[in-house]
């Protein structure tokens, strides 16, 4: 009985955290990830915007960013080397928000590694890696948004 309700609880705060964890209505998700404590990385494709999110799922986010589209930007792999990676960078003022997907082509594990760069005047400031490569939802590649400038 315990363990039923248990099971039923675990279930019904999944399914209230996926829900309020979608982009919305309309958007499409770039990216998104559960990260240490239950934290929600996020990028959604709003047509006109590029909206960046950071925080618990079911509570109203600790950072919500929407840029316009043109200030938006995006590094995408060029078909070399032994990391296919890609990126989407949304300013906001001195602080840029750099969320990142990437897989080693040659490991036996092809081990991903995902999160966000945070910057502050161009210095890093904070890594926030996703836990579980399963939790990632990855649809960076291919974006149209202009590119990365260095």
């Amino acid at each position: 009985m315990l363990k039923s309700l248990f099971l039923s609880l675990i279930i019904a705060f999944g399914f209230s955290t996926t829900a309020s964890a979608a982009c919305d209505k309309g958007s499409k998700t770039v990216f998104s990830c559960l990260a240490a404590k239950g934290k929600l990385i996020q990028v959604c494709d709003s047509g006109k915007t590029i909206d960046y999110s950071f925080g618990k799922p079911d509570l109203s986010p600790e950072i919500v960013v929407r840029v316009p589209r043109g200030e938006a930007s995006t590094f995408q792999w060029q078909g070399i080397g032994r990391y296919m990676s890609y990126s989407v960078v949304v300013p906001n003022g001195n602080t840029v928000y750099s969320v990142f997907w990437s897989v080693d082509r040659l490991s036996e594990t092809h081990a991903v590694e995902a999160g966000v760069y945070v910057e502050v005047d161009k210095k890093l400031v904070a890594t926030v890696k996703c836990l579980d490569a399963k939790s990632i939802v990855q649809n960076i590649e291919g974006i149209d948004l202009k590119p990365v400038v260095d």
